[in-house]
């Protein structure tokens, strides 16, 4: 660009523009003196000059086999680059350089420059230009498609597949119309079939005052090439992919979905599923493919809305007829979700009295209703580690995680020291297990929002300062947590970006035989060293099942204590991972 402009200022213009300046200058007696100026100057302007130089260059490419692109794709061979590169990053130094170096925004935009020029993305995209027809002739395309083991159904929803496609009959005209292009199937890989075309004719069998399921066993009965005579819809809807991705925080299985316009053509999928969204183009059913799988035929699922809607539906459904399941939170909560104020917390045997920043409650409160998230991969930044929070219920083993975790490695691994307003104790010192301070000057720092989490005990207030994370991560450590499952509110955010570890107990069983071995002590008596209860190991699973309900789908992954040491032992493999691994995380967190 830089000698393109170069070459307009020294009078070296480009021989089309200098041939217009030229005839400009012969017609300036013939036309309006004030047009005349206003065109030579724009046509002498650097600005335009640039361009049309650039313009040249770029469009040498097709002439030029020694400048002709080796691939068009570059950005998708740098991504899967930097998937292989990630994982080998802690053993090489110089697998981390090139992994940092691929990263550099330079770098990537030079890449995106490179791919639009390669796919001849600076062409200018034009309307269609329309073919002039009488008005009363209609027109008529004729597709023909090779029948595939795409699939085929016929259902009360008057919404069945053909190939990659779904038709139905239109309410006004009775006639079969398509409803929806399947991404990837056939009908949208020949792009020669869109939503609205009216379909005529099936291998020359007239569909007029034909139902869909009619249609459907013409196609059925059908052998190899299947010809469709259609009328091409006034507009064509936009069929290109989005690159919304997607996590599922529910159970789907279309088999047992009865709303579904077709079963066969559903996908399904469990909680913690990634899913890449390619149509949004239905209020109510998506188009969407399991990241990873190498299948190109998108399949339906239920949108957001119609999930939450469903869910409220349920939920409402269970509390009218008091039929909330055992362990649910409707069942072990004063207030069940669904219910005016879901943000009441659960009421039972506990001696704590928490209180939280609820700056952030109406994110959380519309994720209450759990269904999809969006989010995109989160890589690795040198230097900025992601706090590890441990999540569980009272006396799981997450202090007792945090602390082994801290001890492996001290000048990587690093906890908050927190904040509380009682006296200090005989053996206790300042800066170690606590820091003290009096009650007005910590009240004054939680109204001012200086904690990401506080509480009251016994008549103390207790608390973790936003501070003390972002001193800890700007020190290039990782920040080790261990906050009361309410803290996620204020926790889980774009600034700190943690990565969340449920740790939950073993059955009862299991868990009673090893806390009993290892003479676990129970946190539930500050008084009395002893060990736990049944009631107290009841009371722990019942806690777990509610935090589980409520924020078990927040939490990047799980460890199961029942032993310890396998336990610890997966903790360092998830910390190791959050550290050099591309991770799914929320979208925002990487916009």
């Amino acid at each position: 660009m830089t000698a393109a402009v170069m070459a307009a200022s020294d009078g070296s213009y480009d021989p089309v523009i200098s041939k217009l300046i030229t005839s400009l200058k012969e017609a300036d007696s013939l036309s309006d003196e004030q047009d005349l100026g206003f065109l030579q100057n724009l046509l002498q302007s650097k600005e335009l000059n640039a361009l049309v130089n650039v313009h040249s260059k770029v469009a040498k490419i097709n002439k030029d086999d020694r400048i002709a692109p080796l691939l068009s794709a570059s950005m998708q061979v740098l991504l899967e680059v930097l998937e292989l590169l990630a994982p080998r990053c802690h053993i090489s130094p110089l697998c981390k350089e090139v992994f940092h170096l691929l990263q550099t925004p330079h770098l990537q935009s030079l890449l995106f420059a490179h791919d639009a020029i390669a796919q001849k993305d600076f062409y200018p995209h034009l309307p269609e230009i329309p073919v002039e027809v009488d008005e009363d002739e209609e027109t008529i395309k004729i597709v023909q498609l090779v029948k595939s083991n795409e699939p085929l159904c016929a259902g009360a929803q008057s919404a069945e597949p053909i190939v990659g496609a779904t038709i139905k009959t239109d309410e006004e005209t009775g006639k079969i119309i398509i409803a929806r292009i399947m991404h990837g199937g056939a009908a949208d890989r020949s792009g020669l079939i869109h939503v609205g075309d009216e379909v005529i004719e099936v291998n020359n069998i007239n569909v007029e005052g034909k139902t869909p399921s009619d249609v459907l066993s013409i196609l059925q009965n059908s052998e190899g090439t299947i010809t469709f005579k259609l009328v091409p819809s006034d507009g064509k809807l936009d069929q290109r992919e989005s690159k919304v991705r997607v996590k599922a925080y529910f159970d789907y299985e279309p088999e047992n979905d009865p709303y579904i316009p077709c079963k066969e053509a559903g996908l399904g999928f469990g909680p913690g599923d990634i899913l890449h969204i390619v149509s949004q183009d239905d209020s109510y059913w998506w188009q969407a493919r399991k990241e990873g799988e190498k299948t190109t035929r998108a399949g339906l699922i239920p949108s957001r809305a119609l999930q939450e809607r469903r869910i409220l539906h349920d939920r409402t459904q269970k509390e009218t007829n008091g039929e909330a399941k055992k362990g649910s939170c409707a069942s072990i909560c004063s207030t069940p979700p669904g219910s005016p104020n879901p943000n009441i917390p659960c009421r039972g045997p506990k001696t704590k009295k928490i209180m939280y920043d609820t700056a952030e409650n109406d994110d959380f409160d519309r994720e209450m209703i759990a269904t999809y998230e969006e989010v995109a991969k989160l890589y690795p930044r040198p230097g900025v580690y992601r706090p590890i929070v441990l999540i569980g219920a009272p006396g799981v083993g997450r202090n007792e995680l945090k602390r082994r975790l801290v001890a492996r490695d001290p000048e990587r691994y690093k906890s908050c020291v927190p904040y509380t307003t009682r006296p200090m104790r005989p053996g206790e010192v300042a800066g170690r297990e606590y820091l003290f301070v009096s009650r007005e000057k910590m009240e004054s720092d939680i109204a001012n929002g200086k904690f990401i989490e506080y509480g009251e005990y016994k008549g103390h207030l207790y608390g973790t300062s936003a501070e003390s994370v972002k001193t800890i991560v700007n020190a290039s450590c990782v920040c080790v947590l261990s906050p009361h499952y309410q803290a996620l509110k204020s926790l889980r955010t774009a600034q700190l970006k943690p990565y969340i570890v449920h740790i939950r107990p073993p059955p009862f069983d299991q868990l009673k035989q090893t806390r009993t071995k290892a003479r676990a002590r129970s946190t539930f008596d500050e008084t009395n060293s002893r060990g736990f209860t049944d009631e107290e190991f009841n009371e722990m699973i019942k806690s777990d099942e509610r935090i589980n309900f409520l924020y078990g789908h927040f939490c990047d992954d799980e460890i199961v204590n029942g032993d310890l040491t396998e336990a610890f032992e997966k903790l360092v493999h998830l910390a190791n991972k959050s550290e050099t691994e591309p991770l799914w995380a929320p979208a925002s967190w990487v916009q």
